[in-house]
């Protein structure tokens, strides 16, 4: 019978077929076992697996504010991973994960006989955890038609290899770590921390099962893009869960029964807290890292090392910080475009064209040859573009040139906090907006810093020995060596006839009054004098410096405000504290950077801190006090500079210097009037919403309640006179004309 059967021809030619496809799997069996396909790794490779990390940047306290990435990844131990974390995981993707070397057989059958045979496609796959921990390990390659076929059996051939070497808990930790989630998220705790703003082993029992369902397909099931559908695949997990015992089918109904809660947090290089900030810290670790090296002499690497970066950034103020100027830029940028009405700037066509000739795009198409029609035309060639808008970006069809002009009207601003006693930088906002302004102006730009500068001037003169209580008329005086400069008070209506006190001069930032002071004083002690201050920035040495002329960056002008209350000692503002490699070794630390002698005298620095604390109690700040009603201890000065092409206010507190700046980068654009563009309006109110959302949270109690030391007898004696008086009917008689004198030739 059965010879009979076999010597039927379909018979022998399915028993040939059967043959030949047995002698071509061993074959291919062979050929990757032997490393035709590629060499498999070894077991003293896998037993030494290293997966490239993420450099980790953490705050003051400890809390995650950024990384630096190829592939999002960020490993824990097994201890870290919470149980029902586990149990998703096996419930969903492998039930006998315990019990198989590797490789399910059995599974493998039921997928042959149920899903492919009988086209069940409900019986689930074969595929184990430690297969897939294979494939995320080392990928899957093309070869061809015979892509599948040698990608499963070199899997296959791992995944036993990793059995052999790693326990359960292993290979479960090494998974972890290494499996892909949404968003280009690579490990467990990355996911954790980018989905729901928590470490892993804070994850509750539906954020857990939401991440495990999302393996399944990473985008599919992306909770952020797929709310609804990713919700459905948790419920499924909750399921398997309950199928495989590992919880109750009460408890699965009551957490279906919870909407998902993400707590998204971004961690790419343009989005999330504290971009330019984290910015600023990347370009700072090339730095650091080239002059060290690991112990095999090897250069460390930023982006694979998995290095640990801690900052002295202050993560809870910073947020608060970003709000408070999102809040204030939106209205000041509505009122900034409505004063200039119907005929703005940016829509001038010779301001345009004068604009477009500064753009790097256009020198690159003038050094390529073209004329200057066929680069107006290339770059008046329209694309879908997302634009920039405080209230919701826009997606429009526009040319490079719109975008030019789109852009050319937003205002904007620049923000450091440091503390006083060290230079840690505690807030750093570098702009509005880093994904369209990369212009970092803390640490890149230079701007005219206007009155903020009179305070040195003022610092100088009592250094050497002018009174606070000197009075000064504030009438305008043409210096006739000076190609007859006139300086000039913001104020037209100010009576000519009156003489302030140092501090009434200083605290209302009278013009007149700083250069007459300026050039009591001499300009080179000033300039000697703000040089001890740490400010390194050229200085003009010409009498208009002492009304803010030069341009200094926002961290040095923090640096030496420090001094009035480190006891006259200016710092630099540093942000990294340390550096460790990912086993927690220590790769260099960093200590405050604090000025070896003082800048000036107790006495100075008390009278300096009184006098700015009237600027902020009756002078040109009043408004911290009368519109913000901030009750804190604060000292300040503001800061206008000409054509009110730049706003400032630097606030003085026990515990933080701040130094705000508000402007265009265009520089030929300022504020159409000076009511609108001092720094009172523009830059103050930053500071100020800020420091009102800090009062409301006792977080910050020890930062918002400290008070200032009371100054001492003699200071608080030396400064009680009138702080204004009027000149007698003689003087007023015999002084109307605008006086007329040479500047003193001091230098």
């Amino acid at each position: 019978m059965i010879k009979n059967i076999l010597q039927k021809k379909w018979v022998k030619g399915f028993l040939i077929i059967l043959g030949l496809c047995f002698l071509l799997f061993i074959g291919l069996y062979s050929s990757i076992y032997f490393g035709f396909w590629g060499a498999l790794p070894t077991k003293e490779e896998l037993g030494s697996l290293k997966q490239a990390e993420a450099t980790q940047v953490l705050d003051k306290n400890g809390h995650l504010i950024g990384k630096y990435y190829i592939y999002d990844r960020q490993p824990i131990v097994y201890r870290d991973l919470p149980q029902h974390l586990i149990d998703a995981l096996i419930a969903t993707e492998d039930m006998r994960f315990y019990e198989h070397n590797g490789v399910d057989n059995k599974s493998l059958l039921r997928v042959f006989f149920k899903t492919i045979l009988l086209g069940d496609r409900s019986s689930g796959g074969g595929s184990t955890i430690t297969l897939q921990l294979a494939k995320n390990l080392y990928g899957r390659k093309d070869y061809g038609a015979f892509s599948i076929p040698v990608n499963k059996l070199k899997e296959s051939f791992v995944a036993k290899r990793i059995e052999e070497i790693y326990s359960k808990q292993e290979i479960l930790t090494l998974y972890f770590n290494t499996v892909p989630f949404p968003d280009n998220t690579y490990g467990i705790e990355s996911a954790a921390q980018k989905f729901f703003s928590k470490p892993t082993n804070q994850l509750n029992l539906s954020e857990a099962a939401t991440l495990i369902g999302s393996l399944k397909a990473n985008h599919s099931y992306n909770p952020r893009l797929f709310p609804e559908r990713s919700q459905l695949r948790r419920d499924v997990v909750l399921q398997q869960m309950v199928k495989s015992k590992y919880i109750s089918s009460n408890l699965a109904d009551k957490t279906m029964g919870e909407p998902i809660q993400l707590k998204y947090q971004y961690f790419n290089h343009d989005l999330g807290l504290a971009p330019y900030f984290r910015e600023m810290v990347k370009k700072e670790l090339f730095k650091i890292l080239k002059k060290h090296k690991k112990s095999d002499k090897s250069d460390y690497d930023l982006y694979n090392d998995g290095l640990i970066v801690y900052t002295t950034l202050d993560s809870k103020m910073q947020l608060l910080a970003e709000e408070a100027m999102k809040e204030h830029m939106q209205i000041l940028q509505n009122v900034y475009e409505k004063s200039y009405g119907n005929n703005p700037p940016w829509k001038n066509k010779a301001f345009l064209a004068n604009t477009i000739k500064k753009l790097e795009i256009y020198n690159s198409y003038k050094k390529q040859g073209l004329t200057e029609s066929q680069i107006i035309d290339s770059l008046s060639k329209k694309k879908e573009i997302e634009l920039f808008e405080w209230k919701k970006n826009i997606t429009k069809k526009i040319s490079s040139l719109d975008s030019l002009q789109h852009y050319m009207k937003f205002l904007n601003a620049g923000m450091i906090a440091i503390e006083p006693s060290t230079g840690a930088v505690q807030t750093y906002l570098g702009g509005i907006d880093y994904r369209y302004f990369k212009y970092d102006h803390v640490s890149q730009s230079e701007r005219q810093v206007g009155s903020t500068f009179k305070p040195f001037v003022y610092t100088a003169a009592v250094e050497n020995g002018l009174k606070p209580c000197t009075y000064f008329s504030t009438k305008e005086v043409t210096y006739t060596n000076l190609d007859n400069w006139t300086p000039k008070n913001a104020s037209e209506k100010e009576d000519p006839y009156l003489n302030y006190t140092l501090e009434k001069a200083l605290s209302t930032s009278v013009n007149t009054i700083a250069v007459k002071v300026l050039n009591e004083v001499g300009i080179p002690n000033v300039i000697q004098q703000v040089r001890k201050l740490g400010i390194t920035a050229p200085l003009s040495e010409k009498p208009a410096m002492a009304l803010g002329t030069d341009a200094i960056k926002l961290k040095e002008l923090a640096g030496a405000y420090a001094s009035y209350i480190n006891n006259g000692r200016s710092v630099k503002p540093y942000f990294i504290t340390k550096i460790e490699d990912q086993k927690g070794n220590l790769i260099a630390s960093f200590e405050p950077r604090i000025s070896d002698s003082t800048a000036y005298s107790e006495y100075t620095r008390q009278v300096l801190l009184e006098m700015m604390k009237s600027t902020v109690n009756q002078g040109t700040a009043a408004r911290l006090r009368t519109t913000y009603k901030l009750q804190n201890d604060i000292a300040g000065k503001t800061g206008t500079t000409q054509d009110n092409k730049d706003g400032w206010f630097v606030g003085i507190t026990p515990e933080l210097i701040t130094v705000t700046w508000v402007g265009n980068d265009n520089y030929n654009m300022g504020f159409k009037t000076t009511a609108l563009g001092q720094g009172a309006n523009t830059a103050l109110p930053i500071f100020a919403k800020w420091y009102q959302k800090m009062n409301q949270n006792s977080d910050f109690d020890t930062i918002t309640k400290s008070k200032f030391a009371s100054p001492s007898t003699e200071v608080l004696q030396d400064l009680n006179c009138k702080p204004q008086k009027r000149d007698n009917f003689l003087k007023r008689l015999f002084g109307k004309k605008k006086k007329k004198r040479k500047f003193s030739d001091n230098t």
